[in-house]
């Protein structure tokens, strides 16, 4: 190993701080505890709300059950995810997922394709039109990235009509999704509950 190769070893000042302190990642753990209440307690609320619209709901999504993800690499930050409901296979996809991303933001996302996309895209054309959510639709090939950068969401507010009803009719996919920034803390759990609601009425007749 080279001199070079050596110093790259070194820790900063500040990683030296933070490696020699374990009080932070204690604080990160129940940080993440929480969060994982936070969505649990959420995904009570979302069958309470999916139950009220059981009536138009395709089956197969009321029988689907809650999952909460976890993972600490999501471009190198951690992140839990709830996937409620969540029917997922090769070519249909009926989702909704909430995300916490650290340091970033909570997302709450409908993810259709497949035969579901079939049946609800022009009700989400004529519904989206109407809505008082800060909407936003991927843009993105990829139906797998979360971030909020410009190559993968962009404003439904900021698109003309025929943008976005193409960005709907043109992809194998669609992709709504709201964020929220991490403050007020003590307001997310109902802003996360009343925007799992306005989320379905996106797809209701």
């Amino acid at each position: 190993m080279s001199m070079n190769d050596v110093s790259k070893l070194m820790l900063s000042d500040d990683e030296l701080q933070l490696v020699t302190n374990s009080s932070w990642i204690l604080t990160k753990r129940r940080v993440v505890d929480k969060v994982d209440r936070l969505l649990s307690y959420l995904a009570e609320k979302q069958r309470l709300i999916m139950e009220v619209e059981k009536d138009w709901l395709p089956a197969e999504v009321l029988k689907s059950e809650p999952k909460i993800s976890r993972g600490e690499n999501y471009l190198q930050l951690p992140y839990l995810m709830l996937d409620y409901p969540r029917c997922f296979d090769a070519e249909n996809i009926f989702a909704v997922r909430t995300m916490f991303w650290w340091g970033n933001f909570f997302s709450v996302t409908l993810h259709l394709s497949g035969k579901y996309k079939e049946r609800f895209q022009q009700v989400i054309i004529n519904n989206s039109k109407n809505s008082e959510q800060d909407l936003f639709i991927c843009i993105n090939e990829n139906q797998w990235q979360h971030h909020f950068e410009a190559d993968n969401y962009t404003g439904v507010r900021q698109m003309t009509e025929e943008a976005f009803n193409g960005a709907i009719q043109q992809r194998p996919f669609i992709k709504l999704a709201i964020k929220f920034p991490l403050q007020p803390w003590a307001d997310l759990p109902v802003l996360l509950e009343n925007c799992f609601a306005e989320i379905l009425k996106l797809l209701k007749h």
